[in-house]
């Protein structure tokens, strides 16, 4: 005989409250395995967004980045002001 384990409301609300605090650790600058700065793939994954939007974003100076060699590089800070509603 198998023991059939039951998953409540509660336990969903406290996974989601533990997963929440830890993705808010990770996305914290210097702390985790998160970077400071991000190349457009990365910024393209983590907004779900196609290269073309993001080149609207760079262009409309909607989001701030650098270029370094052939490379373009975003804050993360600044990719994170923008999801919050605002950009710096």
């Amino acid at each position: 005989m198998t023991a059939i384990d039951l998953i409540t409301k509660e336990d969903l609300r406290q996974f989601k409250n533990e997963m929440l605090t830890e993705m808010k650790h990770l996305l914290k600058p210097g702390l985790g395995q998160s970077k400071r700065w991000l190349k457009s793939y990365e910024v393209r994954k983590l907004l779900n967004i196609s290269p073309g939007t993001l080149q609207n974003l760079r262009v409309n100076s909607t989001l701030r980045y650098t270029k370094i060699g052939g490379l373009l590089y975003y804050k993360l800070e600044d990719i994170q002001a923008l999801l919050e509603g605002g950009s710096k």
